[in-house]
């Protein structure tokens, strides 16, 4: 068994056999959800969670191995792969050991110790290394060499301390032990570049700012970086903030890694320097750049993952129905753009009305939605949540209460992304014929209906459920994103004969291409009635068949498996289970009674094992299940539209828009969430916040403080707690600190907006 596959296991909790069978699996072109789903089997039950960190890290070792190769390679060339050396590069475990191994074997530039190991001082910086006992003036004296540029005894010494500064600098052990004590105890600091302190003011929180490195949050951390990267702050680390000479415990471990003392020889004067200089000149930047490259990886890793947990929820987030939905994207000037929409997502009609300021054509705009939902049988009106929303949202309420017999319901729906995918080119070739802004209220009214085949269609980037996503490493986070996306559209299934091409993308085994052919054949064929007329699509080979099918649904086809989970390899393990009992497709098909009653163990064969076998009776007794909850609507509070309504204590309903690490984002319908800080999310401690809520989720809140002039909003979920402490900057009151409060407020409006509702929590501790 390879050495990647015991480390892979170890680290994902699973035997070495389920790793190198998922591994095989992957190096034949099968896809993560096709082997979650369909290969439980051969890997042992591993599930997407577990194969998504095996594949990221088989690249990653995989990656780490060929460097290894290479270096190998490399210094073997060089006649000086000795067999500790040799040992050493082969246990490295990762790169940044790898890399320190090689350091003193790498090609590089012509340096100072270079320099002088060719003007022949080698031997006198070695002799003073091995013998503080010597003179260094005298040894040196021996050494000139006016042709070389070493005209005098100070220039020899200079050499040789070259020389030994680089030899110390490139020790990989010397650096390992130096990474682990910064690692351990470096503190992280903070401060505005002079002059910088205006154009800088976001980042006000960082002018003066300390804490350990091991402690600094990923949102921290990617503030301070951003702030770095504008020219605002300067960061650094501190090897021992506490010391009054911070840097020396630093040099005192180079020195002890070459058992060098002060014993007032002749020698040490000069060796001391030695270890100065090559802990300021040498190693502290480089060390410095690795550990806050190091924190930037893990930040980035952290807010990738923050934003992937909330991209999951709100694609499967419960859809309304596939039911006849009058979508308004509201506006004051330019008017609310109109679509109505059939319960297939085909729009019907569209308008522009001018209900509000300057144009104030309520009544007229109201008989417009009355009309429209009169005839087309409007069971939903979507409303959007941008500029207007609320008042838009009384004219749906409005037309619900002139229409009563239609029993019609309406809905706050999010606009993330809705410009963006109106102003792409899959809008354009979907709805060439429509303008811009009434394509925005088309994807508002399908989101609605399915949030998540119309969220497939915007770059997951766009939809804004993300941590400083600009910041991060943005091949890992688009990665990561597709990877949840992926995951999301084979969890819930495909309609073959109804998705659009950017749906079909998505499903295992397809791509771009294969799903324009599936659309373009299904509109020169006709629909599709059984899952092998796909083999009849161009360029979609039997590989991808093998990868697609089970995912991919048709709806009173030829065949009911069809429009089941069930994978097509499976159908003669139905006929046999049918052949056995005397019964029919349709007899069996979600036939709870029956299938609960058969035996999984009297089906094995050399084809299907019992897990299979058990996936396959669920499978049939709910067929095509989705596993998205129930939908459900957020009623927000009559009255409250804007900041100015809301009250310190006010009780609220609100949705869930984004969670990070430090709290949830919330929109009470008043254009500007607010956020409950994650001391403030439950009577409880809780350690993640997405353990409490998820995007999406419909939470009952509390107002605890309201900054009107930076428009930011303090909420708690602790209902019960009283907020007669809570305190507003509107009102010229300062938030109450304690001296244990260890968390700065945040830049940015979302973790600004964290620290007032950290400081009410705060002053609610005080009391």
């Amino acid at each position: 068994m390879s050495i990647i596959v015991k480390q892979i296991a170890a680290e994902i909790a699973a035997r070495p056999e389920q790793v190198a069978a998922a591994i095989a699996l992957l190096d034949e072109g099968a896809t993560v959800p096709f082997i979650a789903r369909y290969r439980k089997e051969v890997t042992g039950a591993l599930d997407d969670t577990q194969l998504r960190t095996l594949d990221q890290r088989l690249t990653y070792l995989r990656e780490l191995e060929e460097r290894r190769q290479v270096i190998l390679k490399t210094i073997a060339e060089q006649g000086k792969l000795t067999t500790a050396l040799e040992q050493a590069l082969l246990a490295a475990d990762n790169k940044t050991r790898l890399e320190d191994l090689y350091l003193p074997y790498k090609t590089k530039r012509r340096t100072k110790g270079q320099l002088a190991i060719e003007a022949g001082i080698l031997p006198l910086a070695e002799a003073l290394l091995a013998n503080a006992m010597l003179q260094p003036e005298q040894a040196a004296a021996a050494y000139i060499n006016a042709d070389a540029g070493y005209t005098d005894v100070k220039a020899v010494l200079d050499g040789a301390k070259y020389i030994l500064m680089e030899q110390f600098a490139e020790d990989a052990d010397l650096l390992a032990r130096l990474r682990e004590y910064l690692t351990a105890n470096a503190q992280l600091q903070s401060t505005v570049v002079n002059g910088k302190e205006a154009e800088g003011a976001k980042f006000s929180d960082y002018f003066s700012h300390t804490e350990p490195l091991k402690h600094v949050p990923s949102h921290r951390a990617l503030a301070m970086f951003r702030g770095r990267n504008e020219g605002i702050l300067q960061l650094q680390l501190i090897p021992d903030a506490n010391a009054e000479q911070p840097h020396a415990i630093c040099e005192q471990m180079v020195a002890n890694h070459f058992k060098l003392r002060q014993l007032d020889r002749p020698a040490d004067a000069f060796l001391r320097t030695v270890v100065q200089w090559t802990w300021k000149v040498k190693l502290q930047l480089h060390l410095e750049n690795d550990l806050l490259s190091e924190l930037r990886e893990r930040s980035d890793a952290e807010a990738i993952k923050v934003f992937a947990r909330n991209l999951k929820d709100l694609l499967m987030a419960a859809p309304a129905g596939m039911r006849p939905t009058l979508a308004l994207d509201p506006g004051l000037r330019t008017g609310v753009k109109v679509t109505a929409i059939d319960e297939t997502g085909k729009v019907l009609n569209h308008t522009t009305i001018y209900p509000h300021a300057p144009t104030n054509q309520w009544d007229k705009s109201l008989q417009a939605l009355i009309a429209l939902s009169k005839q087309y049988q409007i069971e939903l009106i979507a409303v959007g949540n941008g500029t207007a929303s609320r008042e838009t949202d009384k004219l749906a309420a409005e037309v619900i209460k002139a229409l009563p017999q239609q029993r019609i319901s309406k809905v706050m729906v999010s606009e993330a992304g809705a410009s963006v995918y109106s102003a792409s080119e899959l809008a354009a070739l979907e709805f060439p014929d429509l303008d811009v802004s009434i394509r925005g209220a088309v994807s508002i009214g399908r989101r609605l209906q399915d949030p998540l085949a119309e969220l497939v269609k915007i770059e997951p980037k766009a939809i804004g459920v993300g941590q400083y996503q600009h910041d991060v490493n943005q091949s890992l986070l688009t990665k990561s994103l597709d990877a949840v996306v992926e995951d999301c559209v084979n969890a819930v299934g495909v309609d073959l004969n109804t998705a659009s091409a950017a749906l079909l993308a998505r499903v295992a085994g397809l791509n771009k291409t294969l799903a324009q052919n599936i659309v373009q054949y299904r509109d020169e064929h006709g629909r599709f009635n059984t899952r092998k007329q796909l083999l009849k699509v161009p360029r979609l080979g039997p590989k991808a068949y093998e990868q697609a099918a089970g995912f991919l649904r048709i709806n009173n086809g030829e065949n009911p498996l069809d429009a089941s989970g069930v994978h097509p390899e499976a159908y003669p393990l139905v006929e046999k289970i049918l052949a056995a009992h005397q019964k029919s497709v349709e007899q069996i098909i979600g036939n709870s009674s029956f299938l609960q009653q058969l035996d999984p163990a009297r089906f094995v064969d050399e084809h299907f094992g019992l897990l299979t076998i058990a996936d396959l009776i669920k499978e049939l007794d709910k067929p095509g299940r989705d596993p998205r909850p129930e939908f459900q609507m957020a009623h927000f509070k009559e009255g409250v539209e804007t900041l100015a309504d809301l009250k310190v204590g006010m009780r609220l309903e609100g949705v869930v828009t984004n969670v990070t690490n430090f709290g949830a984002f919330v929109d009470v319908g008043v254009h500007q969430d607010g956020l409950v800080h994650i001391s403030a999310l439950a009577d409880k401690f809780v350690s993640d916040p997405h353990q409490v809520v998820k995007a999406g989720d419909i939470v009952q809140v509390k107002v605890l403080e309201v900054d009107a002039a930076r428009k930011r909003i303090a909420l708690t979920m602790k209902l019960n707690e009283p907020t007669q402490q809570a305190t507003t900057a509107a009102s010229g009151q300062k938030p109450v600190t304690t001296k244990t409060a260890k968390v700065k407020p945040q830049p940015e409006s979302a973790n600004a907006a964290m620290g007032q509702a950290f400081a009410a929590a705060l002053a609610k501790t005080k009391k």
